[in-house]
């Protein structure tokens, strides 16, 4: 069977296990990065353009490296101080015909699935810390569909509100950044937290106050709503299900699952919790706000707790195959003549 599907694989290509790296490097340094390419047993079709690059300026070297070995081979490479004297890009690869692909990824150790670029995800949960207009205003949107959810008791609506809320971009940063001690990010994370709830909250009893005063909502809106009262009752269930989603969470970001990503916003009460702190606080609900700020803070922690201790997992798991990738690069350096 396994060998039916390696067949299959081979006939279709080799499918988004493997990357597109472009290095430029200055004159002085590309014989150690070939080097770095050649040596590594994940590296293939390497391609050098000698005096290519302008700006700045240096040689061009492009390989093909299956994902399972990219965190060796970057490290290399950001060693030789490319970083500041020349570039390196990593781009993923949707379909690639070749034979020699489906070789470095059968000699990298692991499945590229469960493989983890750690510049890759490094990259994407900055980008989720950044306080944008967007990122506010999908939180807002989402707490307000969660407070209307909340007051017409509709868990149609709360499941809706938790798919739109941008949350767990900036839990999942925050993870990250305490894992590899990364204070900056850390606070950019907790801010966006933060700020995008207060905001959100803000903005979600401004317009429940309106709606009062309008006569639209009433307090008895609140007393009797079997199908939602869940948000304002944590118990420890409530931080199993955090710790769950977290895992869930940081599984689909590394591995890039974005409908796993989906259930996790449905599992956890964050923006929901959100919500109803935002109607309960103009109907003078005050144990509802004081329960879902707990529902929420459950929550988010539950979430950071896995989701640090699923990094520190995946660290050290391919910590232990970059050295694997590293043995079997010296044997191939020391048998070549």
């Amino acid at each position: 069977m396994r060998q039916k599907v390696r067949e299959n694989s081979a006939a279709a290509g080799t499918m988004r296990g493997v990357l597109h790296v472009r290095v430029i490097s200055p004159t002085h340094r590309t014989t150690e990065v070939l080097r770095i390419a050649l040596d590594c047993p994940g590296a293939v079709n390497v391609v050098k353009f000698l005096g290519a690059a302008t700006s700045p300026e240096g040689d061009v070297v492009e390989f093909s490296l299956a994902r399972e070995a990219a965190n060796a081979v970057l490290d290399e490479l950001r060693e030789l101080g490319l970083r500041d004297s020349g570039s390196i890009t990593v781009e993923q690869i949707d379909l690639s015909i070749s034979a020699a692909a489906e070789q470095a990824e059968e000699a990298a150790p692991g499945d590229p699935q469960d493989a983890v670029v750690w510049d890759e995800l490094a990259a994407r949960v900055t980008a989720d810390t950044r306080l944008s207009w967007s990122y506010l205003a999908f939180l807002a949107l989402a707490t307000q569909i969660a407070g209307i959810g909340v007051l017409l008791d509709q868990p149609i609506l709360i499941v809706g509100a938790m798919v739109l809320g941008p949350e767990f971009g900036p839990v999942a940063a925050l993870c990250f950044g305490m894992l590899r001690r990364r204070p900056a990010l850390m606070g950019a994370a907790v801010r966006a937290l933060v700020v995008g709830f207060a905001v959100a909250i803000a903005v979600t009893t401004a317009c429940a106050g309106v709606s009062r005063l309008l006569g639209w909502i009433t307090p008895e809106m609140l007393d009797n709503r079997p199908m939602t009262q869940f948000i304002a009752h944590p118990d420890r269930w409530s931080f199993i299900v955090a710790l769950l989603a977290g895992i869930a969470g940081i599984l689909s970001l590394t591995a890039g699952k974005s409908s796993a990503l989906v259930g996790v916003f449905i599992s956890v009460t964050t923006v929901p919790a959100a919500g109803n702190i935002a109607v309960a606080i103009p109907l003078a609900h005050w144990g509802e706000v004081g329960a879902s700020l707990k529902q929420l803070g459950v929550n988010l922690a539950g979430m950071v707790i896995a989701g640090i201790l699923t990094l520190l997992v995946q660290r050290l798991l391919w910590a232990r195959f970059g050295l694997r990738i590293e043995s079997a690069a010296r044997r191939r350096s020391a048998s070549s003549p």
